[in-house]
Order: C-alpha cells, then structure tokens, then sequence
C-alpha cells in the first residue's frame, strides 16, 4: 500500500484519500517531524515536531505503534 505521507526535495506531499481515520502518519523534513492523521470527521491534523532528541527517536522508528509509544514516554517525561 502506497504510504499517503511523503517527503521530496520540494516538500511534503499528502494524499489524505488514502489515509485511514484515526491513525498516525509521520514524515521527517529539514530535520522537523511532522505527524498528520484525519480524524472521524475526514478533517486532517497535522503537527509539526522541532525537539532535536524527539525528532531523532522518530526518525529512527518506522512504524505507526512505536511511534506512539515514543511520543507517550515523551509526554510523560514531561510531567
């Protein structure tokens, strides 16, 4: 299945028809991560990631339940 998330050297390209509702898609471009996902309701979401250490343990993972597992130790760190 081709990935509705997607990084050249022009930007970042969405292809929100081929997103599934509710789950995470993340990229990395000019050393940011970016998170989108389209909610219940067909709106997209898209968040954009500047922590260095964050954006490298992202850059690292390639799939969608270690992510969230990254960003939910993160939040917790932070509490």
């Amino acid at each position: 299945m081709e990935n509705p998330v997607s990084v050249n050297e022009n930007g970042i390209n969405l292809k929100p028809e081929k997103m599934e509702k509710e789950k995470l898609y993340h990229c990395i471009f000019k050393n940011k991560a970016m998170l989108v996902f389209k909610d219940s309701q067909d709106v997209l979401n898209c968040y954009e990631i500047e922590q260095e250490d964050l954006v490298e343990k992202i850059r690292k993972t390639c799939n969608g339940d270690d992510l969230e597992k990254i960003l939910e130790d993160y939040l917790s760190e932070q509490t």
